[in-house]
């Protein structure tokens, strides 16, 4: 069966989700971001591979960390960018999502960043769209975030130099978060050999061991001797009913702390794809320490989010991001 994210040479078309991308494509994205890094610390913020293009960012939900860094990463390659607000757009009078994407191609669009509630969106758009236009999935519904797993894969690489011997765990609302999908299919993808996921069963998706990790319940059991720490944010908004307790209650079982922080490796690292709850999923000592990777989180980011678009916009997993 083809792969729609890939074109009849193999290369990447659309990034609609981790999953069923090749290990070779993955590496490709991670080598290409490693040449812009450097392109922030110049004078001048900017590469022209995208001068002439024009990026359409369609969030049909509410996001700031995401949205920002899709568009400084597109400013910095050169490309001309819309953003569109939908929330005061013609969708909120009516207009389908398809005339939406096919009145923004009739106005030469090249590239549409996609974040919509519902799972499978970006799929949606990118079946109708003609072959010479890309789509990015920026979060659908609980089903996948590419680009944040990527930029979380890129962090852990630049601490952590070999996946091939690394024990991670995913610790939080799992049942909700498309960005925990997202980094399970990049890890074992990348061949990382063990991947943990930490938490109280209502925040667990049924068969979760059947996607290649280990189920822990108890954070002492599952921080054990882990290189990365990767912190989940309680989707309140997705639940239905109450999954839990109280948020004092989840912070004092799951809640990273100092404490609980030490039953990891020493030189443990901990990433949190944003935006933090502090004393609900993590304690402000822990998010502000010396393991946290955070910060570095959302400027790597950037330099992810520029190399899939550079790839997608040159044809080539080869694009030479850090040459003007």
């Amino acid at each position: 069966m083809n792969n729609p994210q890939l074109d009849t040479d193999g290369r990447l078309r659309h990034l609609l989700s981790i999953e069923g991308l090749p290990k070779k494509i993955l590496n490709q994205i991670l080598d290409t971001a490693e040449s812009f890094v450097g392109v922030a610390e110049r004078e001048v913020k900017k590469v022209p591979l995208l001068r002439g293009k024009t990026v359409c960012n369609l969030f049909f939900e509410n996001s700031t960390r995401t949205r920002t860094t899709f568009e400084i990463a597109a400013k910095r390659l050169s490309a001309d960018v819309i953003s569109l607000n939908v929330n005061t757009s013609s969708q909120s009078k009516g207009e389908t999502i398809l005339d939406t994407v096919d009145n923004l191609i009739a106005m030469h669009a090249d590239m549409f960043v996609v974040r919509h509630n519902q799972s499978g969106a970006a799929h949606f758009i990118a079946k109708h769209v003609p072959s010479h236009i890309h789509v990015i999935n920026a979060g659908d519904g609980r089903h996948s975030h590419p680009t944040q797993g990527l930029l979380d894969m890129f962090t852990i690489r630049k601490y952590k130099a070999d996946l091939h011997n690394l024990r991670v765990a995913i610790v939080g609302d799992v049942l909700h978060s498309r960005v925990a999908r997202s980094e399970i299919h990049a890890l074992t993808t990348l061949g990382v050999p063990e991947v943990r996921v930490i938490a109280p069963k209502t925040l667990l998706p049924a068969q979760v061991d059947k996607l290649g990790v280990h189920v822990f319940h108890d954070m002492k059991a599952g921080l054990k001797d882990v290189d990365v720490v990767m912190m989940l944010r309680l989707q309140n908004e997705r639940m239905n009913g109450a999954m839990l307790p109280s948020t004092q209650e989840y912070f004092k079982t799951y809640g990273l702390t100092q404490e609980k922080l030490s039953y990891a490796k020493p030189d443990a690292i901990v990433l949190h794809p944003g935006p933090m709850n502090r004393g609900v999923e993590i304690d402000s000592t822990v998010a502000d320490g010396a393991q946290s990777v955070i910060l570095p989180q959302v400027t790597y980011g950037i330099a992810v989010r520029m190399a899939v678009m550079a790839m997608l916009a040159g044809g080539s997993g080869q694009v030479q991001g850090g040459q003007a």
